[in-house]
């Protein structure tokens, strides 16, 4: 049926707002669910039950959670949907009613089809008499836009009378524009029958909130303050009604969970759901990016899903996205609540993988749990925010450890933690920065932008090549808060300069650059000068260090090993170095030992 000014005139926008908020309230419904399987049925289950009968208990709420996952989204997603129709059809009707008002106010008469009568108007320029009336049809040209032949002039009503046809026509015609295209997008929103949902019911659902997001652009999307400060987001995100909170969680969680300055609790709600859409976006695909990123993402997903152990602090999702080699921020303990924050950025050869998922988190859980034996009020978080360089297969050259990564990711690190500054409720936080392998570099490039790393009070560097800069002191907060640690066996820290090397790689490490040389020593030539500038681990560079294992040695057992790389957050492997990085991010940097430099 074609659509009629007079029905998009009539028609009643607030019943499909109605219509929006009782999705609203099935999504919210399915929420809570969700959270008390989460935090009430199934904590009580592993803490009171056992065996087989509590297993398969489990799995059954567990599934039922994983299906009001869907149920939210999907329902946030008709809500959204309905919503932004009703605004776009808003926008339309307001330029129809001013089209009429116009329209009225002239005397003119607007008939079903859209033409527009007006009536006899101005003076002939002989008899004086005047010119008759007529009526503008859409589309028309009019008449009175050109020169009249001979004497006669334009009845000046022409002009007035097709500008409102064709305001009239316009509005229509988007309006039926819009309903089309919602119509489309509201027929792909429903569900499968049965009562389980699958991975491909979650694939569907990243299509449909992809549809939806593009659909709510203007209703949505346009006004996400993305040019803000981390403190402007807080005050954005505060000043919102739930009712807008919730449509945002719902249609742009990827967008929410990876704002600097949203409300931890807030980021981890949003990330919650879309890893659930990552996952569903990644499922079918061959190629091996894809592939390594979901393994990732089931893991994380699992450990989300299995929960903190008791006694041990909570984990949060703040930052989960595919963008390059892929984009993870994972926090053990609530950043917001805790007086005591520190943030480990790893480095080369990281990437959104399953090794990071198990060994990388487990680095900032570590932290966590040593930070919390020295201050409970702690928090511990693991940032992978950017692209870390990743070294290839075979030989190639030290090129792929350049800077030019570490500047971006420092300058993405530092709106990082800009945001935990403003979304952190202690009068006085103590921030801590730490920095291992390449990742100690990005950690420098983050010192030297602007005011320095927002909020940050100590530095942590472990198995660096060099952080960019010649003395601690340059890193802005004061020698006496940048501590290193530095295993005598692990080759990283031992990196010669770029103009003493002219060798070649012939591996990889995970989080670490070099594994060996074809020819020359594997240690610096004999002065302290690294890869990336002075040895962190210098006298000249004054730092303190901190005492750690040497670890085992490149060839050990019979086998080159880069554990003594990998083990300075290992409690078990590497005690001292476990504990010095607790001491410190819990804010006793004083009762760390120290020792001499090399």
């Amino acid at each position: 049926m074609t659509l009629t000014w007079a029905q998009l005139r009539d028609l009643k926008c607030g019943e499909l707002e109605g219509a929006a908020d009782g999705w609203g309230k099935a999504s919210n419904r399915a929420d809570a669910g969700r959270d008390r399987i989460e935090t009430q049925l199934l904590n009580g289950l592993r803490d009171t039950q056992h065996g087989e009968a509590a297993k398969a208990a489990v799995g059954r709420l567990r599934q039922m959670s994983r299906n009001l996952s869907y149920v939210y989204t999907e329902c946030g997603l008709l809500r959204t949907t309905l919503n932004s129709l009703a605004h776009e059809l808003r926008a339309q009707q307001r330029a129809l009613r001013e089209a009429l008002d116009d329209a009225e106010a002239l005397k003119f008469t607007v008939h079903a089809d859209g033409s527009v009568t007006y009536p006899a108007a101005g003076e002939g320029l002989i008899d004086g008499k005047p010119l008759p009336g007529g009526t503008a049809t859409v589309g028309a040209q009019a008449p009175g836009l050109h020169p009249p032949p001979g004497m006669v002039a334009p009845n000046p009503n022409v002009a007035k009378a097709q500008d409102i046809a064709d305001r009239v026509a316009k509005a229509v015609r988007t309006a039926a524009e819009i309903d089309w295209r919602y119509a489309r997008i509201l027929r792909k929103l429903k569900a499968e029958e049965g009562l389980k949902v699958p991975n491909s019911t979650w694939k569907d659902a990243a299509g449909d909130a992809a549809a939806v997001r593009e659909a709510a652009r203007g209703y949505l999307k346009a006004a996400i303050p993305y040019d803000a400060s981390p403190a402007e987001r807080k005050a954005w995100w505060a000043a919102l009604t739930d009712e807008q909170r919730e449509e945002y969680l719902a249609v742009y969680p990827d967008r929410i969970g990876n704002l600097d300055g949203i409300p931890a609790l807030v980021r981890d709600a949003a990330n919650r759901d879309n890893i659930q859409l990552l996952m569903g976006k990644l499922e079918g695909r061959d190629d091996t990016k894809s592939e390594t990123q979901l393994a990732a993402l089931r893991e994380i997903d699992r450990q989300l899903r299995v929960g903190s152990k008791p006694g041990e602090p909570p984990m949060y999702l703040l930052g989960i996205n595919d963008e390059g080699n892929g984009r993870a921020i994972v926090s053990f303990g609530n950043p917001d609540t805790s007086k005591n924050v520190s943030a480990y950025v790893p480095g080369l050869n990281t990437s959104l993988d399953e090794d990071f998922a198990k060994n990388d988190l487990k680095r900032a859980r570590d932290t966590a749990i040593g930070t919390r034996i020295h201050d409970a009020s702690s928090a511990s978080i693991v940032w992978l925010g950017y692209d870390a360089p990743q070294s290839p297969d075979g030989l190639d050259s030290l090129a792929v450890m350049g800077d030019e990564r570490a500047e971006k990711g420092g300058r993405a690190f530092n709106g990082f933690m800009d945001g935990l500054s403003a979304t952190n409720h202690d009068g006085d936080p103590h921030f801590t920065a730490i920095g291992h392998s390449y990742g100690s570099r990005t950690v420098g490039a983050a010192t030297q932008q602007g005011g320095g790393i927002p909020g940050v009070d100590d530095i942590v560097l472990v198995g660096s090549p060099g952080v960019g800069v010649g003395r601690a002191e340059d890193l802005g907060v004061g020698s006496d808060h940048v501590f290193v640690g530095a295993a005598e066996h692990d080759v990283v820290t031992k990196l010669p300069s770029r103009q003493e090397s002219t060798v070649g790689i012939v591996g990889t490490i995970a989080a670490g650059p070099v594994v060996g040389y074809v020819a020359g020593d594997l240690a610096d030539q004999g002065d302290d000068d690294l890869w990336f500038g002075k040895d962190p681990a210098s006298e000249g560079f004054g730092a303190r260090r901190f005492p750690v294992d040497e670890g085992p040695s490149l060839l050990s057992g019979g086998r080159i090993t880069f554990d003594a790389h990998r083990q300075y957050f290992d409690p078990e492997r590497d005690a001292s170095s476990a504990n010095s990085i607790a001491l410190i991010a819990a804010g006793k940097p004083e009762r760390v030992k120290v020792e001499e430099h090399r």
